[in-house]
């Protein structure tokens, strides 16, 4: 690789010489970014206090049970609403909409009922027929509106039907779901370790394995999609399965079709890529207990993501009925709150003759009631940074483990004797606040396209195409910019590992560092997350191949046999998605110390990418 270039007008700053008693990261650093780490801490008391005030406040039986727009809980023992123990919507396809997960209510009338309705009608329709006026109130809403709800009977039976069947799946293959989840964790394990050894003809082979997999794939969706038939209906558009399999052979040609290519085009690189990734497994191979990493990553982020499901459903459910005086006459108490219980007992009545005391909207009128958007806010906001926290202090945990890998000048006799533990240490004792600090960055650009979204929903009947325009422009452009911010930030992270220095100061470095080798990490550093992602795509084929077979009853086990499914696709859905997310767990571990390996050689001006013990000569020639 050629050295960095020498521009005394560099806009990105001079390179640093190489240092030959330079020993890895810095031991002897202090605590960075205190600020922002008293910051953070008071931000966690914070959430700790709204999860209380959420606990004591909510009732998580609104979500449990069924319970209609006023609050009442159906089928309750000893309440007017014991035999009315099914919820109907009227309109369940607002439940489809994204505030429902800010929420978690529903935005449509719902009531108590004794048995699903098989009818559905407008009120303009019920008046009409005298025969059905006695169940219009089965179909009106409080207010009296009229519901056009002839084209939900269908929808609503179809999907009842299809969510009652993909549950009889899962009950019934779960065993199976599990099994293979297993087999795939297995699969990976395997061939990481294949790669610590044989990492040059692994790679050749994870290639040539991948182009085979997606053609066979490409084969099998031919034979299925002989036949296409297309039936369509008021709202949806039905289509079968040999339609399905058409849709599947195209995206498997086109993905082909895209790996072929980039593997023409970048076959001069990938010799280059395959000595970085020697060179990783090596590491790796030193630094073992890296891959069990991502088991604690992932047990932090579930604690934190059931902290935070927990607080917004009691934030949600601790709502309640609100009751108003309403009154066709003047009256002085109009609009005032009310208790339906002792209102007929109140003075009210007397001085207002025929006011009632009304349901008026479910919420709650008082202090806490009217800022429960802003904790819900506060929740959402305080997820994305502790969750954006535990990713960086994986990522410089890892990025520290392996730069003293890389500046070990005997191997394994210089690596500590536990780098994994030895960076987790200094990560936490030195560097929360700079943790905190790029995760605080991500967590408000991630916020502020919750927040776009929020008002894209609230707009969506708006007819103004220029605030819709920018909307969307708005969008495009803060999902770019956390794209980056991500980007930055894990470079910043090893940095700050190895170095010691604050997240402003490592972001500065490590982004300069990276503008003055930006061929180098456009070409060698893509191209290897590019052979990892293939990785990644031979672990789910291999899965998702053998749990298609299994699952349609193409093999069989002896003495074992395929469950009988409604939706055979429903567990192979469920074991691919879980197989990549487990291969992208292994596989994150190799990208990390491939990007950690990458700039520290950046770091030192060389020609060469020696191996610190004088063993090993990878040449790194940037043509």
């Amino acid at each position: 690789m050629e050295p960095e270039e020498k521009n005394p007008e560099s806009r990105y700053g001079d390179p640093r010489k190489f240092d030959p008693t330079f020993k890895g990261p810095i031991y002897n650093r202090g605590c960075t970014d205190i600020l922002c780490c008293i910051l953070f801490m008071l931000a966690l008391l914070g959430y700790f206090a709204v999860g209380i005030l959420a606990w004591s406040q909510g009732d998580p039986r609104k979500v449990i049970y069924p319970t209609d727009s006023k609050g009442q809980f159906c089928g309750q023992v000893g309440s007017p609403l014991e035999k009315k123990p099914l919820l109907f919507y009227f309109n369940i396809l607002k439940c489809a909409s994204p505030l429902v997960l800010l929420e978690l209510q529903c935005p449509t009338t719902q009531i108590c009922v004794e048995r699903c309705p098989d009818k559905f009608m407008t009120l303009v329709k019920a008046l009409g027929n005298k025969d059905d006026v006695g169940n219009k109130t089965t179909f009106t809403d409080d207010g009296g509106k009229s519901i056009n709800a002839t084209d939900l009977l269908e929808a609503s039976k179809l999907a009842r039907a299809v969510a009652m069947r993909i549950f009889e799946d899962y009950t019934q293959s779960w065993h199976w779901i599990l099994l293979g989840l297993v087999i795939a964790m297995l699969v990976s394990l395997i061939f990481v370790l294949l790669l610590r050894f044989l990492a040059g003809v692994m790679v050749w082979v994870m290639i040539f394995m991948v182009v085979l997999v997606i053609g066979y794939g490409n084969g099998s969706c031919l034979v299925y999609s002989s036949q296409i038939t297309l039936y369509f209906s008021y709202m949806f558009m039905l289509i079968t399965k040999h339609c399905t399999w058409l849709a599947f052979m195209i995206i498997l040609c086109i993905v082909e079709v895209v790996i072929i290519l980039l593997l023409i085009f970048l076959r001069k690189r990938l010799r280059i890529a395959i000595a970085l990734i020697k060179e990783a497994s090596k590491a790796i191979g030193h630094v073992m207990s890296s891959l069990f990493y991502p088991l604690l990553t992932f047990a932090l982020l579930s604690l934190v993501i059931a902290y935070w499901a927990i607080t917004a459903v009691f934030l949600s459910t601790s709502n309640e009925p609100v009751y108003k005086v309403s009154n066709t006459t003047e009256c002085m108490y109009s609009t005032n709150t009310c208790n339906p219980e002792t209102f007929n007992s109140s003075n009210i009545t007397t001085e207002c003759p025929g006011a009632e005391c009304l349901f008026a909207f479910y919420g709650g009128e008082t202090l806490y009631h009217k800022y429960l958007i802003l904790f819900q806010f506060y929740n959402l906001f305080l997820f994305f940074w502790c969750a954006n926290f535990v990713t960086a202090l994986g990522q410089v945990t890892l990025a520290g483990a392996f730069a003293s890998y890389y500046w070990a000048f005997k191997k394994p006799d210089d690596i500590p004797a536990f780098p994994i533990f030895n960076s987790l240490g200094r990560a936490l004792r030195y560097h929360t606040g700079s943790l905190a600090f790029g995760s605080l960055i991500l967590a408000i650009v991630q916020i502020i396209r919750v927040i776009l979204e929020y008002l894209d929903q609230k707009l969506k009947g708006a007819q103004n195409k220029c605030a819709k325009f920018l909307l969307s422009c708005l969008k495009c452009c803060f999902w770019c910019l956390e794209k980056f911010i991500k980007f930055l930030n894990r470079n910043a992270y090893i940095m700050v590992a190895i170095y010691g220095k604050n997240f402003c100061t490592s972001a500065k470095d490590a982004f300069f560092l990276l503008m003055r080798n930006i061929i180098r990490v456009a070409v060698l550093d893509k191209v290897t997350d590019f052979l990892l992602f293939l990785g990644k795509l031979l672990i789910v084929g291999i899965v998702g191949i053998c749990s298609f077979f299994f699952f349609t009853g193409k093999i069989k086990m002896v003495e074992v046999a395929a469950p009988s499914l409604n939706y055979y696709w429903v567990p192979i859905l469920t074991v691919v998605i879980g197989a990549y997310l487990i291969a992208h767990g292994f596989f994150s571990v190799y990208a990390m110390c491939v990007d950690t390996l990458f700039l520290c050689f950046c770091k030192c001006q060389a020609a060469l990418f020696i191996s610190r013990d004088k063993t090993h000569i990878a040449i790194l020639q940037t043509k």
